[in-house]
């Protein structure tokens, strides 16, 4: 398998296995949607990391398949390509991105898809699309600007340069640099603290904020207030707050 799914303390690992640089070919893409949708569904995943191994995290597309495709086909493949990294977007848990050596086209645009990204201090992030007369296609032109803003995407996807972690973590493409060595270990901390909080409450902040950014104040806000009003139904809502008032903050254990 190209991409495997692993659980552990609540964490569900997607790890890319496709050496020696993890390409994302047609079968990739799709093994990629089909465990990032099991991923959602199953209850003992409370969040993911999404991780390529010690030496690479993804290098991108495989251009030998993509080179023997003409118009047509990509027209068909397109829209299955776009959605295999939003099958993973959608994912409705805490997503991490633990981001190793090459993270490059649709490398990049698979850790834009994650709520946080861990970054080795060795690794290299962009969006090379356009030195093979191209656009990024699975999200590049649309999530990229949303996170770094639109200058900073527009430098990366005219360029196609490849960005180090030090000034990927100072535009804001990475979260935290950290070494080599701990970066899957860091992701996994990450991910295994937010897997021990409330999940509807997580998952509810979540999609607040992923529709918030779309969309104009107002209807951000109702949005919230939806959620917020919602959150008063559940279990942890009424843990939580026992907690605070006989035990003091940050102190509940959510099931």
């Amino acid at each position: 398998m190209t991409v495997t799914l692993e659980v552990a303390e609540g964490v569900g690992t997607l790890r890319l296995d496709r050496p020696p640089m993890n390409a994302l070919d047609v079968a990739t893409q799709d093994r990629l949607k089909e465990l990032a949708e099991e991923a959602t569904r199953r209850e003992d995943v409370r969040a993911v990391v999404i991780y390529g191994g010690e030496k690479v995290f993804a290098a991108g597309a495989d251009i030998k398949e993509m080179q023997n495709m003409d118009h047509a086909a990509m027209i068909l493949r397109s829209r299955g390509l776009q959605d295999s990294f939003s099958a993973v977007a959608r994912i409705p848990k805490p997503v991490v991105a633990a981001v190793t050596g090459y993270a490059l086209g649709g490398g990049c645009e698979l850790a834009l898809c994650a709520d946080y990204r861990i970054a080795a201090d060795n690794a290299k992030l962009g969006q090379p699309e356009i030195l093979l007369g191209l656009i990024p296609g699975a999200g590049g032109t649309q999530r990229l600007p949303r996170l770094v803003g639109p200058s900073k995407a527009k430098d990366l996807i005219f360029t196609g340069r490849m960005v180090k972690a030090d000034e990927a973590l100072a535009i804001g493409l990475v979260d935290r640099v950290v070494p080599a060595a701990d970066v899957y270990t860091e992701a996994h901390a990450w991910a295994a603290r937010l897997a021990r909080g409330p999940a509807i409450a997580l998952r509810a902040a979540k999609e607040a904020i992923d529709t918030g950014v779309e969309t104009d104040l107002e209807t951000g806000l109702a949005v919230e207030r939806n959620w917020f009003a919602g959150l008063f139904a559940t279990e942890d809502r009424e843990r939580g707050m026992r907690s605070f008032v006989e035990e003091g903050p940050g102190k509940a254990k959510f099931l």
